[in-house]
């Protein structure tokens, strides 16, 4: 397979950032990130709720299901997304996209707490939100492979995936903020109110994090990178990618891509509302369990980035793998206790595993392609996995404990994805540490 290049990237870039500048840049697209995270979090963590006010039938059960179908409708649209906004990143730059999708991500997001409940306006009321969620898929279909690909592209050659980290981190980081604010409103707020009201608030503050983080990233300059390859494009000397290596890069996106999706979004979403309701844990407690180990992902992040640039992004891809195979079924077994303690036994090696393939996945998604089409193939590939595997994750996850009854069932899932990716990736995925990423 044809990685950016093969040779050393010894000097990788013309101009190379300061070190006060990679900090500015850092410091804008964590801020960005983490506001990104933040609002596709907060619905996942309000699932409950917002199927009773959305899609009100009575059933418990029912509720969390629809709720959970339309957060996998936002990931139908982040190929979309991929495809429009992708291209924009490789002809027009990096920033440009990061500044369409943190503004877009914080207005869209806003609009879903406005919207009224279906006792209000009816049948409008779910099909509102469904065309939101859609809209928001579409900006983060652009927002996380950019992201990865800015930082990616401005780093020290031999620290690329404790760079990497950053994008992980402050993901992470969203979704820990996103928890201890639905535990803050759960512990001060009668569940009448939340249920009515107090749910949309982190909603509406979202717009106002978006323009923050708009004004912060509207300083960051495009990376050497990028700037080098559109000399060579209007100067018509940018070499071409043969279609079997885009094929091949798409296949490897597609499955660490895959993996670490469907971990990532059992991790950050469906577990609190799998401990808070079919486990049968007080909500709070689901919410305190899930947020403690949160903090541990987020240390995680950036120590799977010193091992990954240390070690090489293979193995560390691998060992997040078997790790999701292997432990899946005993931590499902463990949360099934609804024990608060062992749930945490079984969270933190599980958050090791996921960190291993979030990290390894940012660094790959800049190394697997050439500069040239960067922004557009790593986002067609992450997005494509995400709507095909990760997106209908949590929904999966619920419908195989409804159906089965059996609290370890969404375990299969994960082991299944698992397997499947460790198929394509063993034999295709090529070391990709020393890669030259200016190559176009």
């Amino acid at each position: 397979m044809e990685q950016a290049t093969n040779q050393p990237a010894a000097n990788p870039q013309i101009g190379e950032p300061s070190a006060a500048e990679r900090k500015r840049q850092m410091v804008a697209i964590g801020i960005g990130n983490f506001m990104e995270w933040f609002d596709f979090a907060i619905y996942g963590y309000f699932a409950a709720i917002i199927g009773a006010q959305f899609f009100p039938s009575g059933d418990a059960t029912a509720e969390m299901l629809s709720a959970l179908a339309v957060f996998a409708v936002g990931f139908i649209s982040r190929p979309v997304g991929a495809l429009i906004l992708g291209p924009m990143g490789d002809r027009i730059g990096r920033k440009a996209v990061l500044m369409i999708t943190v503004l877009g991500m914080g207005v869209i997001t806003a609009l879903i707490g406005l919207t009224p409940a279906y006792a209000t306006i009816g049948i409008a009321a779910p099909i509102i939100v469904v065309v939101l969620r859609l809209l928001q898929g579409a900006m983060v279909g652009g927002e996380w492979t950019s992201a990865a690909t800015y930082i990616g592209e401005s780093a020290p050659p031999k620290k690329r995936a404790l760079y990497a980290s950053v994008v992980t981190a402050t993901a992470g980081l969203a979704f820990l903020v996103g928890t201890f604010f639905a535990v803050a409103l759960t512990a001060m707020m009668e569940d009448d109110a939340l249920n009515s009201w107090g749910w949309r608030i982190p909603f509406i503050a979202s717009l106002l994090m978006g323009v923050v983080a708009l004004y912060i990233r509207r300083r960051l300059s495009d990376t050497e990178v990028f700037n080098t390859v559109s000399a060579k494009r209007i100067a018509g000397t940018l070499e071409k990618t043969s279609t079997s290596s885009r094929v091949k890069a798409f296949i490897v996106t597609f499955a660490f891509s895959g993996i670490f999706g469907v971990a990532l979004y059992y991790f950050v979403t469906y577990m609190n509302n799998y401990l808070s309701g079919p486990v049968g844990m007080d909500r709070f407690d689901a919410l305190l369990t899930t947020g403690i180990v949160m903090v541990i992902y987020v240390i995680f992040n950036p120590v799977a980035g010193v091992l990954t640039d240390r070690f090489g992004r293979k193995p560390m891809n691998h060992i997040g793998i078997i790790g999701l195979i292997v432990w899946s079924l005993p931590a499902f077994w463990l949360m099934s206790t609804a024990s608060p303690f062992l749930s945490i036994v079984a969270l933190v090696p599980f958050a090791f595993f996921v960190a291993c393939t979030a990290v390894t996945n940012n660094v790959l998604l800049v190394e697997v392609f050439p500069a040239s089409i960067r922004s557009s193939g790593s986002a067609i590939g992450y997005n494509v996995a995400y709507a095909a595997l990760a997106g209908p994750g949590p929904l999966i996850a619920a419908w195989l404990v409804a159906a089965t009854g059996s609290l370890i069932s969404p375990a299969y899932y994960v082991i299944a994805v698992g397997i499947f990716s460790l198929a394509i990736l063993w034999p295709m995925l090529k070391e990709t540490k020393d890669v030259d990423i200016s190559h176009g």
